[in-house]
């Protein structure tokens, strides 16, 4: 039954890819309702070039994920699909709310099923990972939460997205401001050094916890940069660029290295998931066009990848119940066609030319080039480490003497080659065509920087005009 209304809640979000009017930057497909009118708070939705990308790969997810679980949740099954379900249901509010308020809910319900699908059906540590992943999550959006009410007050007490950022608020209100979206969306993402809890997270969850968490939730910080705090605090951001840009750099050299020291194949891909969004939020807080949408082309990517990784990740723990590297060995012979899988998500991972890993990488280091050639110099050796990380794992795994451990292994049933398809499918897609993606979100793009630049040029004159 979960695997039939995921299906149809796929089904019903295709057709917003090719309804979708690439022309406009405005909200499409919107639905409006009033819900609590003494604060003018609406039941709004809406989506555009950017956040439309992010409701199909949620739908098409919460599918794989409730195919990778088949055999593998055996207690409270009915509690997890539902889980998984309500978990779909609040993604999808999140990048559709047009309304603050309303955003704030499905942003906080997200939390329930996770906390769920980790501390119930995840590993020894469970407990310990789930608490820490809530109370991150939580201190950050409380902070938040003061900025929305601050925002709805200055704004023309309305907490329409699109109407607060036609307003113009002072310097030092979007500076404090911009901190307190920071503290949600930052540790969401999660950038350096905030980012401690996803590895435990990771590790801790099931296959299907992960693969959502890799492939969904992690991108939501990235889009609330994009979707509140660049264009409703312009000056802030501008303000803000080469911290946050020096924050991503660390986060992409620091995440690499550390996966070279991990014995653990979950923690290993969880770590490269904090370099690879290093490279999304250099992307973003660069601030042009090419490096803006190599970012949400890279989330989209990463969303890909790195939940095929996990996929994979979980299909070979269901038949060996260990994740140590050093146990496994010699599953190029006993699982030669996991091998192919593995190894062609591990080339799309390190960003090989025809995959969909390489596009955006190229984006985000041509847009941070332009800019700054020293941070594409930085964000290259972030590269070099990615190929010699994931590489070594595929050697380790795969060409290392034979295990006792994986004698006898059976290979992929048709279940799980089903589950593998479609991401293989998209690497090549994306890889091939990317215009596909780029042009959904060009207009949106655009419409976004110049909010964001033009913010920034009122500031400066009206900073001349003091000055002078």
């Amino acid at each position: 039954m979960a695997l039939i209304i995921s299906l149809m809640e796929f089904i019903l979000s295709v057709p917003l890819f090719f309804l979708f009017d690439k022309t406009t930057y405005v909200m499409q497909f919107t639905e409006r309702h009033s819900w609590i009118p003494a604060f003018h708070i609406n039941y709004s939705l809406g989506v555009d070039g950017i956040s439309v990308l992010f409701l199909l790969l949620s739908t098409l997810v919460t599918i794989l994920s409730i195919l990778v679980s088949w055999n593998a949740v055996k207690t409270k099954v009915l509690e997890f699909y539902l889980s998984i379900l309500i978990l779909e249901g609040v993604m999808i509010g999140v990048f559709c709310a047009t309304d603050f308020f309303l955003f704030y809910i499905f942003w906080e319900a997200m939390l329930i099923p996770m906390f769920l699908i980790i501390g119930i059906w995840g590993g020894p540590n469970r407990i310990y990972a789930t608490v820490k992943f809530f109370l991150y999550t939580l201190v950050g959006s409380l902070l938040m939460l003061i900025g929305i009410i601050a925002l709805y007050m200055a704004g023309g007490h309305t907490f329409d997205v699109v109407e607060l950022a036609k307003h113009s608020y002072s310097y030092g209100f979007q500076m404090w401001l911009f901190w307190a979206f920071f503290a949600a969306f930052a540790v969401k993402v999660p950038m350096w050094p905030v980012h401690t809890w996803l590895p435990d997270a990771h590790t801790e969850a099931p296959a299907a916890g992960s693969v959502i968490l890799a492939a969904v939730l992690i991108k939501m910080g990235a889009y609330g940069f994009l979707r509140f705090s660049m264009p409703i605090l312009p000056q802030a951001t501008q303000a803000m660029m080469i911290p946050l840009i020096v924050l991503s750099l660390i986060g992409i050299i620091y995440g690499a290295l550390i996966c070279l020291a991990q014995k653990d194949l979950k923690r290993l891909i969880a770590y490269s998931s904090v370099s690879h969004m290093g490279f999304i939020t250099l992307g973003i807080f660069s601030l042009n066009t090419q490096s803006v949408e190599g970012g949400i082309l890279q989330m989209i990517n990463h969303g890909v990848v790195t939940g095929a990784l996990f996929l994979c990740i979980g299909i070979v723990y269901e038949r060996t119940h260990t994740r140590v590297i050093k146990d496994y060995g010699g599953l190029a012979s006993t699982m030669p066609v996991f091998a192919s899988f593995f190894l062609l998500f591990t080339l799309a991972a390190i960003g090989l030319p025809a995959t969909n890993g390489f596009i955006g990488e190229f984006l985000i280091l041509l847009g941070s080039f332009i800019n700054r050639p020293w941070t594409a110099f930085f964000a290259a050796t972030g590269l070099i480490l990615g190929a010699w990380y994931m590489l070594w794992l595929y050697q380790r795994v795969f060409f290392n003497p034979v295990n006792k451990k994986v004698v006898g292994l059976p290979d992929l049933d048709t279940r799980e080659i089903l589950t593998l398809v479609p991401m293989v499918g998209l690497v090549f897609w994306i890889g091939l065509y990317p215009d596909a993606m780029l042009s959904l979100m060009h207009v949106s793009v655009q419409h976004l920087l110049a909010q964001v630049h033009s913010g920034a040029g009122t500031a400066k004159q009206v900073a001349a005009v003091v000055l002078h």
